[in-house]
């Protein structure tokens, strides 16, 4: 089941944990004066050469060939070596937070449109309508032969094989679409248009054209029913789900997480302060996630990092990591910031919580998936980092 927008942390399968719904504790003015200085270093490397630049960005960062996500944690989630609150200090109260009444609610309506946008559309499936006639806003197949003056031109064919077209959506030429309007599947006809002057054929441009065309289907978008025997028929193998309450509870759960998550995490930076200087290994590490994005890029397009670089007008990958600096500080003080409260609460994901604790978080009760690519030790992590700011959620007050 694709649950992708679903999973409260999904982002940290992809990436940084919760990082992306949350805000970085880092100085905005310490990060606008540094992406300026970055601007500037990038701008004084541009007179390098392109192949210099690349040469020496690609050997300096080969070591990322062999990066593992999971390398910098344990087998209970917490950084390797690392005790956070020697870097984090926790007030006494910094589980104390008040955040507003309207993100501790969740309405029916945006449940139920929830469920239906994320969940049964996916289980969606299309049936070929013949009854009717088409109508604007349909999703028709036709098959079509174009011709000027009598002779057929080239690319106006779809030799027999049928092509969607969403009348309305103005993908043809203008009126096209509004002739198949009132056309039932089994008919062909005539559409009769004009080619824009500026059409970008010369043969064609402002020329009149006649397409034989022949109506299919049309084809409707059908979303099953919800329903507990639908719940456990198609979420029970892979989300423990058998009833639609169990479903709604989640969705439930998931939306509130993600209405509170960054507000609680806002809360918490006002009230902690970190240590002047952060452990250079999880530095290290989150410098290699944010490259790992483009060096994956790179090998996946057969191309090197300056290059992929380059078209976000960086002069160099190292000109693009002094630009990143304040977010990689941002994602490091993130990862000791949650783990100093997991120690405090003496919270670990072991391989037991690993297993019971999973589908809560994720919309899914098999993590081979996400241990395969990332790793057993970094799928750890973001559990237990779900299971903090959970912990946290569940003790907000309102206002």
């Amino acid at each position: 089941m694709k649950l992708k927008t679903m999973n409260r942390a999904a982002a940290a399968m992809l990436a940084l944990a919760l990082t992306a719904a949350l805000t970085g504790c880092g100085n905005t003015a310490a990060s606008s004066e540094s992406a300026e200085a970055s601007s500037s270093s990038a701008a004084e490397s541009g007179s390098e050469s392109a192949a210099e630049s690349t040469a020496a960005d690609e050997s300096a960062y080969a070591y990322l060939a062999d990066f593992n996500y999971a390398q910098a944690f344990d087998e209970n989630g917490y950084l390797v070596g690392i005790k956070a609150s020697d870097y984090v200090t926790l007030p006494e109260d910094y589980a104390d937070i008040t955040l507003s009444a309207d993100l501790g609610t969740v309405s029916d309506a945006s449940l139920n449109s929830y469920i239906n946008e994320n969940v049964l559309s996916q289980f969606a499936t299309t049936e070929q309508v013949t009854d009717r006639a088409a109508e604007d806003g349909d999703t028709v197949n036709i098959d079509f032969v174009g011709s000027v003056d009598g002779v057929e031109f080239e690319g106006g064919n779809t030799q027999g094989k049928g092509y969607d077209l969403v009348l309305g959506s103005g993908a043809f030429i203008p009126g096209f679409e509004d002739q198949i309007v009132g056309h039932t599947p089994g008919e062909s006809f005539d559409v009769q248009v004009t080619f824009p002057e500026d059409y970008g054929k010369e043969e064609l441009n402002g020329k009149a054209a006649v397409f034989k065309t022949t109506l299919n289907y049309i084809s409707v978008k059908v979303t099953p029913e919800l329903s507990d025997e639908w719940v456990a028929e198609n979420l029970a193998p892979t989300m423990a789900m058998s009833n639609v309450a169990e479903l709604n509870a989640f969705v439930k759960d998931s939306m509130l997480y993600d209405q509170q998550s960054g507000e609680v995490y806002k809360a918490l930076c006002d009230k902690v302060t970190f240590a002047d200087e952060l452990p250079q290994s999880v530095l290290d590490y989150y410098r290699d996630v944010v490259l790992m994005e483009v060096y994956r890029y790179a090998k996946n397009y057969g191309t090197d990092m300056a290059t992929i670089l380059s078209a976000q007008n960086y002069a160099s990958v190292d000109a693009y990591l002094e630009d990143m600096q304040p977010t990689i500080t941002n994602f490091t003080q993130q990862q000791l910031l949650m783990q100093a409260i997991a120690e405090k609460q003496g919270m670990k994901c072991d391989d037991a919580a690993l297993a019971a604790d999973f589908s809560r978080f994720f919309g899914s009760n098999d993590p081979s998936r996400y241990i395969s690519t990332y790793g057993e030790n970094y799928v750890k992590m973001n559990v237990l980092q779900s299971e903090v700011m959970q912990s946290l959620i569940d003790n907000v007050k309102y206002e």
